[in-house]
């Protein structure tokens, strides 16, 4: 009969699936884990709010406080230790022991049994060691490169996506605090047009229709600033959360007026394509993972060879001895062992066969992997270079249109004090204006962010190394 004994209620405690499907699971251990979720603080970082950040300190606290790099630099790290794992099999083991035993038996002495104790301590050291394994073990290290080199490949891909989530964040940014700035030029232009109207109504030169026409047109502007001003939170939220930050941070960013002007693309097409081929980490961490199938196929084969190994046992030896009607006896002395094996697997149910098949098929299937993102990359290059050229033509066409858009609401006005031109010429031509500055602002962050997509795209985002080692 077995008795169990608990300190309290188990089937309390105890984890299992949702009782049905239609209704929402509930149980203490969710209220542990929120528990533990609390206890983990998240990691803050002291932002100057009365501070312009640039674009390249922006980056920088991105690239220590984004969560994703630090994940992509503790699984680097996790693969350098299997790395470590798989080269200590390259040297012997060395184990400490300490056996201990006893026994009592009857020993049977012509027709009577004698009672007998027997106990023994011994402490030893056994190593083992495996000689040679035709490529077995080298198969796994040098997977476990490959492996790593992979890795490190991730990590710079990490900082690869995080510097251009950030740079486009802070274009955006700028783009909607531009059009900020262009929407309430507009509500000033629309508030003056008013003005005029209300002005030349009081003195007779105007309708009341006109009037209502300039303070609808008014309102909608004053509509168009709410719009952007709730396009502009959301932007200063999506670059805190690029940053690791929560999304309510004060955080004040350089002006796009400080911002050089955009170059001039002085490469080809073809150029962007050599170049990202060369340097994408995405894809020199596929070739990477073509390594480590081309070491697993390696390792595979070595199972069709014997393996040669040696283990030994050395110590002292302390044995004491009882029997019945004798005195006890003690005695002590040195102890070892030491033999080689050959093994040899002759039949294995196709059990290496299956293995060293699966690896080439992985290997192919990296093979076709590369292939695959090679179109891949080619086709993002070739879309971000045309995309680049596209956003330079209309910001050519956006800074033509503001001054003729400018020259022509600044006419109409004018026009329409002199009583030349009426008040929906006039309204129309300050829409124009309006809608020709926020293109103006547009085009401008818009060539920034193709040009910063054409060097993700290439990878010439991370081709400057860091100065610090900090992931």
């Amino acid at each position: 009969m077995v008795f169990v004994a608990s300190a309290g209620p188990i089937c309390s405690l105890a984890q299992s699936a949702p009782d049905a499907p239609d209704k929402v699971w509930h149980s203490p251990a969710e209220q542990s884990i929120s528990r533990d979720l609390a206890a983990v603080p998240p990691s803050a970082i002291q932002i100057d709010p009365a501070k312009a950040y640039s674009l390249p300190e922006l980056i920088d606290l991105a690239e220590q406080h984004n969560p994703e790099t630090r994940v992509a630099w503790q699984s680097a790290k996790g693969r350098a230790a299997v790395l470590g794992i798989a080269r200590s099999a390259l040297y012997p083991t060395l184990v400490a022991l300490a056996l201990a035993d006893t026994a009592r038996i009857r020993v049977l002495l012509n027709s009577t049994f004698y009672r007998q104790t027997y106990g023994s301590f011994e402490p030893v050291l056994h190593v083992d060691y495996l000689i040679f394994d035709f490529g077995g073990r080298s198969g796994v290290i040098d997977a476990a490169k490959a492996d790593l080199l992979a890795a490190n490949f991730a990590f710079n891909d990490t900082h690869r996506k995080i510097i251009f989530q950030v740079t486009a964040a802070y274009y955006n940014l700028l783009n909607q605090i531009g059009q900020q700035g262009a929407a309430e030029a507009s509500l000033k232009n629309a508030q003056a047009v008013q003005e005029d109207a209300e002005d030349r109504l009081v003195h007779g030169l105007a309708t009341k229709p006109d009037v209502l026409e300039a303070a609808a047109a008014t309102a909608q502007a004053q509509y168009d600033l709410q719009a952007v001003i709730g396009a502009e939170e959301i932007a200063h939220g999506d670059l805190a959360t690029a940053l690791g930050l929560p999304p309510d941070t004060n955080l004040q960013v350089e002006s796009i007026d400080k911002l050089p002007a955009p170059p001039q693309l002085m490469q080809s097409v073809d150029q962007a394509m050599d170049r990202a081929l060369q340097q994408r980490p995405d894809l020199q961490e596929q070739v990477a993972r073509l390594r480590a199938a081309q070491a697993d196929i390696k390792q595979a084969r070595s199972a069709y060879f014997p393996t040669l190994s040696f283990s030994g046992d050395g110590g002292l030896e302390r044995q004491y001895g009882q029997q019945e009607t004798l005195p006890p006896a003690y005695v002590g002395g040195e102890v070892w062992d030491v033999g080689l094996q050959l093994k040899w697997t002759i039949f294995d149910g196709t059990r290496r066969e299956h293995q060293l098949a699966r690896a080439k098929a992985e290997k192919a299937e990296a093979q076709a992997d590369i292939d695959a993102l090679r179109d891949e990359i080619a086709n993002e290059v070739w879309a971000a270079y045309s995309n680049v050229k596209t956003a330079q033509r209309q910001r050519e066409a956006a800074q033509a249109l503001v001054v003729s858009a400018s020259q022509s609401y600044d006419a109409a006005r004018e026009s329409y004090q002199y009583g030349v031109r009426n008040l929906l010429d006039v309204v129309s031509a300050q829409k124009a204006l309006a809608q020709a500055s926020s293109e103006d602002i547009y085009t401008r962050t818009q060539l920034l962010i193709q040009l910063a997509n054409l060097a993700f795209r290439t990878g010439d985002l991370i081709q400057t190394p860091p100065a610090k080692t900090t992931p």
